[in-house]
């Protein structure tokens, strides 16, 4: 449960500018187990947090005053809802707004009819893989990804990421 006072609601195309400072902050913290690579990693655009944010596929979670401390944005991807990142401000985390943010997104997919929830990973970060499993996702054999799925990890690679140390992992969900 997050800390008293925190919210989770849909985000807004004016949160953008927001989001994308979190996601610069958030991601400062590879560098601290190094991954200073991941770390300088450009942020969601703002034209592109904008259209998660117009399709309905973006939170934020808000603290006791209102100021935004995370977030979270949603794809899909082979027919699952797919976490494409959750952001959370290094002073927030492990608070539970990261939990929060992905049982979120959790709840949209399952609204949407998506049967699981997938997402990639570093297997090795603490904050990455073993808390998704910690969370009952499960990491998937190269035989299990589909097409789509396929194609964000090779995406990923092209974009500098190890993909010896990157996983994709999946939870199922329940349908609304």
């Amino acid at each position: 449960m997050p800390a008293p006072g925190t919210s989770i609601r849909d985000a807004t195309a004016a949160d953008s500018p927001v989001l994308q400072q979190i996601e610069i902050d958030a991601g400062a913290q590879f560098a601290t187990v190094g991954l200073a690579d991941v770390a300088a990693h450009d942020p969601f655009s703002i034209a592109e947090l904008e259209a998660y944010a117009e399709a309905g596929r973006s939170w934020v979670a808000t603290d006791a005053r209102g100021v935004i401390v995370g977030y979270a944005v949603a794809a899909v991807v082979d027919g699952c809802g797919h976490l494409e990142q959750v952001s959370v401000l290094p002073e927030a985390q492990g608070t539970g707004i990261g939990r929060a943010l992905i049982e979120r997104v959790e709840a949209w997919a399952a609204d949407q009819g998506h049967p699981a929830v997938t997402l990639t990973t570093f297997v090795d970060v603490a904050w990455n893989g073993p808390l998704y499993a910690h969370l009952g996702y499960r990491t998937l054999a190269d035989t299990e990804l589909g097409p789509e799925l396929r194609a964000v990890r090779e995406e990923e690679t092209h974009l500098g990421l190890d993909p010896a140390r990157r996983v994709c992992m999946r939870r199922e969900i329940a349908s609304s």
